[in-house]
């Protein structure tokens, strides 16, 4: 069966906050749990609907009263006599998974096409319904859905059937975001029922939870089920943590709550101001708890729960921090506005903390009704994001004002742009294990920055990125031939990390034959430029041998005609490609040797290249190489500088006067005073390099100038 199971008195601990009859809780949070369970027991049949779905029916029918019920009807009567005689461990019968995860999706506001593939998200896999048979009954929208949470079979992948299932579920997540959030809505069902499972497997099943559905969670914005399978997480893999927490909220509910005063206050002073507002306590999740206890190491009693404003209009939000900061102590640096700068999970409110008349510090969300219902809803709030939504408030304007689109007619939440990198990424991993790692690495990264682009543009990526990471996001492959990037204007190195709102503008190379250097690797962040990089560097190993299929041609001159490089090198093989190597920049009448590479191409090193030494330790048989006529060439030089105003231009200036031309340049931040500059130059003549470098080092400052000797790393 793909659901997991479990017995309602299973072993896993019951993650249920004990409720305070002080604690106002609302209707702001949906108990998901509690109406997990009463979806197996339906009331008595309303409007013709079988008894079982009929929680069902009326939690779609609070967010859509006119609704058409007819085809969840018939859903449920496939679904129930397809799974009819399967039972899951726990001895209940199958359907009930299937009706409690519909439940899970009716209650957070999703739409009927959404509800109708959930009824049915497992017959295509556990029964002999087709996905054929789906199609005809239901249409194209619900078996796309059916059939992007289906498993693919063990039988068929081994080992690799969980991450290709993955790939299969984000690949169809990309067309339509309703995929991610029924199978999200499956996995907390399975995780609040896992308890018959032996403690090994409800370990991996929990691990698998936390590194990829949690965090895919927290970037749909679907809050609600984010935080509960964080706690279900909780209790599975960190126990003694999870009881020291549970007994901690416990005596704090069994204690006046001092939030519930100054909620009191809030709504006096909000009433006093003329505002219509909902004030309402929020018990902090498990999860959250732990983690203030370990930031702040002992709690306070208002660190349990937080204050949760809600109204009307984005105006009122601002209404509401105003008189929050003029009638109580405000804590500035715990305010933050996700309004004006929405997260990149839909997520908008406002964050303050506020001290009361005793002493008491109470932080506080503000936000609209809807904002709350996006917050807790991320993507399923939306509905069907291919429908337009008319309305100045309807989420659709919420979910284009966040991704920054024009058309504020028209919700298209499937393509973020954590979801793009992912897709395209994914394309080039070359096999299940490097997608799996790869892929949670990748969710790993819980925060966003927006950088601009010379032409305009924007590009997202995640925080901590280089200028190595928006090279391959703008530009693809063709980012093997970057050289150098300005940020905010200044020339700096491809291993500078960005901050949210630069402007990075990069160089590349008019040679598209260069390509990415090892040093990269370990200033990228996205998963797309990492694979690009290695990918490119596996297919050019300097040091590795040729293939079997290309047998390595003779060192020996043989009589034949030699290739000449563009520089005049001479090598001993017959009509091979000759590369002049990168990494030490030979030039005449540098004493030179070459090596034979992947393709049969000779790649020509300076003697006293580290290279050379390398391949000749793995065995690599040299191959003669000599100057012909000289002619313009391509070197690398390095000035060491004590740092100045104006060194940059003072060389520059010294290098165009000689009549040589800057292909690229590289200004390392200064360190003790001192600053290097890396040139790449091309040269008219090879002849002219040690006057050239001679002027160099007359400029003021310069204390040296060399050869480049190791991999540049722009």
């Amino acid at each position: 069966m793909s659901a997991e199971a479990a017995s309602p008195n299973g072993a896993s601990p019951e993650i249920r906050p004990v409720d305070n009859p002080g604690r106002r809780r609302g209707r702001a949070r949906i108990d998901l749990r509690r109406l997990g369970r009463a979806a197996l027991f339906g009331p008595a049949s309303r409007g013709g609907l079988p008894d079982a779905i009929g929680h069902v029916a009326e939690a779609h029918r609070a967010h859509f009263p006119d609704a058409d019920l007819a085809v969840l009807r018939r859903a449920y009567v496939l679904a129930e006599t397809s799974h009819r005689g399967q039972m899951r461990k726990s001895g209940e019968p199958y359907i009930t998974h299937p009706l409690a995860v519909t439940l899970i999706l009716a209650e957070l506001g999703a739409e009927t096409t959404t509800l109708t593939a959930s009824l049915l998200h497992d017959t295509v896999e556990d029964t002999e319904v087709t996905l054929d048979q789906v199609r005809e009954g239901f249409g194209d929208e619900v078996c796309y859905l059916v059939d992007g949470v289906t498993k693919l079979e063990k039988v068929d992948y081994g080992a690799a059937a969980e991450p290709e299932t993955f790939r299969k579920m984000l690949v169809a997540t990309g067309d339509d975001v309703r995929v991610m959030s029924i199978k999200l809505a499956d996995r907390l069902h399975n995780m609040r029922t896992l308890g018959v499972m032996r403690p090994e497997k409800q370990a991996r099943i929990a691990k698998v939870t936390r590194d990829v559905l949690i965090p895919l969670a927290e970037r749909l914005g679907v809050q609600a089920l984010k935080t509960e399978l964080e706690d279900l997480v909780f209790a599975i893999l960190n126990p003694e943590e999870y009881e020291i927490t549970r007994a901690l909220i416990a005596a704090q509910d069994a204690t006046a709550d001092p939030l519930v005063t100054i909620a009191e206050d809030v709504r006096r002073v909000l009433r006093e101001a003329g505002i219509a507002a909902e004030v309402l306590i929020r018990p902090r999740h498990f999860v959250s708890v732990h983690r203030v206890r370990m930031k702040r190491g002992e709690l306070c009693p208002t660190d349990f729960g937080r204050l949760l404003v809600l109204v009307g209009e984005d105006a009122d939000c601002y209404g509401v921090l105003g008189e929050l900061h003029t009638c109580f102590t405000p804590v500035i640096s715990e305010f933050k506005d996700f309004i004006a700068s929405p997260k990149f999970n839909l997520y908008q409110s406002l964050h303050t903390a506020v001290a009361s008349a005793g002493g008491d510090v109470a932080e506080v969300l503000i936000r609209t009704h809807l904002m709350h219902k996006v917050a807790e809803a991320g993507v399923v709030a939306l509905g069907n994001p291919y429908v337009p939504l008319d309305g100045p408030h309807s989420a659709a304007t919420i979910a284009n004002a966040a991704a920054g689109t024009a058309d504020v007619g028209r919700a298209d939440p499937s393509r973020p742009g954590w979801l793009s990198r992912l897709l395209e990424w994914q394309e080039s991993a070359p096999d299940p294990d490097t997608f799996w790692s790869t892929l949670r690495a990748d969710l790993a990264q819980d925060r966003e920055i927006t950088v601009f682009r010379a032409d305009g543009g924007t590009l997202g990526l995640p925080a901590g990125a280089s200028c190595v990471d928006a090279a391959y996001a703008q530009h693809g492959e063709k980012a093997h031939s970057c050289i150098g990037a300005r940020v905010n204007g200044r020339l700096t190195t491809l291993s500078t990390v960005l901050s949210d709102g630069d402007t990075v503008q990069l160089l590349l190379a008019g040679d598209t034959a260069s390509g990415p250097s090892p040093d990269w690797l370990g200033h990228v962040r996205t998963a797309g430029a990492r694979i690009a990089i290695t990918g490119w560097l596996d297919a050019h190993p300097e040091g590795a041998a040729v293939p079997a299929a290309a047998p390595r041609p003779s060192a020996s001159v043989t009589g034949g005609a030699m290739r000449r490089a563009a520089a005049g090198a001479v090598v001993g093989v017959p009509n091979a490609t000759v590369r002049l190597a990168g990494c030490c920049t030979p030039v005449p009448p540098d004493a030179v040797t070459g090596f034979t590479v992947r393709g049969g191409a000779v790649t020509v090193h300076r003697e006293g290249c580290p290279s050379v030494t390398r391949m000749l330790s793995l065995g690599r048989p040299p191959v003669e190489v000599n100057w012909g006529a000289t002619g313009d060439c391509r070197v690398t030089l390095v000035a060491e500088a004590f740092g100045r105003p104006q060194l940059f231009a003072d060389l520059t200036e010294a290098i165009a006067t000689a009549g040589v031309a800057v292909v690229s340049a590289t200004v390392e931040p200064p360190s003790e005073q001192r600053v290097r500059h890396t040139y790449t130059l091309q040269l008219p003549d090879a002849a002219g390099l040690p006057a050239l470098m001679r002027t160099m080092r007359d400029v003021p400052g310069v204390y040296d100038v060399s050869r480049a000797q190791h991999p540049a790393t722009a």
